[in-house]
């Protein structure tokens, strides 16, 4: 096995708190960055308590009124198979913490369809969302200009986890994967979508995660056991956004 060779940047904070302030202002200057060189601002939203935090920081005073929500463009990169209203869906922990609160127009949500019954076709029907969205042609790939993605304790991001079929997939921007340690399927971003963004943000916190920190970051390269060790953006910029505890086994920061 080789190591991990991959350009990324690692910001190690105080605490969650912090972790929310910092992604905040990331979040607030690439807004201001991508609106003023065109016309919106597309993100692909997390699910997780952590990234929560950071919805819930948008949405405060001082963070809401720097932002041009009218132009900001939300997308997701994962989704459990349940109703937008289910608890742990992630549209309906987003709409709670971040939508609700904020002028973002309805248009310019695009959720993911996970409740229908055949997943395949609620994946198929989200590519063609996107693919719309980018006026993308057959094989182009969309670029984000912002994804969000968190990191499980087995090392799984979006709903990428160990040893599953999407981490094959090449053609599709979209996959109904099914997790077979959980029983379920999930729709995920596939991992050639995340990789041609032009800015992926991991936000990671907590004493549990420090060890899948350490292993993703430092140890060999085994992507089927570690997915979060597949995103490479082509060209984009990584950061890691860890809070002290999770980047507690660190030895190269």
């Amino acid at each position: 096995m080789t190591k991990v060779s991959v350009k990324h940047e690692i910001m190690v904070v105080a605490n969650p708190d912090e972790l929310s302030l910092r992604a905040a202002d990331e979040f607030v200057r690439l807004a201001g960055e991508a609106t003023q060189a065109r016309e919106f601002f597309t993100v692909v939203l997390s699910g997780g308590s952590t990234p929560q935090g950071l919805y819930k920081m948008l949405a405060r005073d001082q963070y809401r009124e720097r932002i041009p929500w009218s132009r900001v463009c939300l997308f997701w990169g994962d989704e459990r198979c349940v109703s937008p209203d289910h608890p742990t869906s992630n549209y309906h922990m987003a709409r709670e913490s971040l939508l609700d609160k904020v002028p973002i127009p309805e248009e310019n949500v695009h959720r993911m369809p996970a409740e229908q019954e055949d997943h395949d076709c609620a994946a198929a029907g989200y590519e063609q969302t996107i693919k719309a969205f980018f006026h993308l042609k057959p094989k182009e790939l969309p670029c984000f200009d912002l994804i969000l993605l968190g990191m499980g304790e087995d090392g799984h991001t979006a709903s990428l986890f160990p040893r599953t079929s999407a981490l094959e997939e090449t053609d599709r921007l979209v996959s109904a994967n099914y997790v077979e340690k959980l029983g379920v399927y999930r729709l995920t971003l596939t991992v050639p979508v995340i990789n041609q963004a032009a800015n992926v943000m991991f936000l990671i916190s907590g004493e549990s995660k420090a060890s899948i920190v350490r292993e993703v970051l430092e140890d060999e390269y085994q992507p089927r056991r570690l997915p979060s060790q597949l995103v490479r953006p082509v060209n984009g910029r990584l950061l890691f956004i860890v809070d002290h505890t999770a980047a507690g086994k660190l030895t190269r920061i």
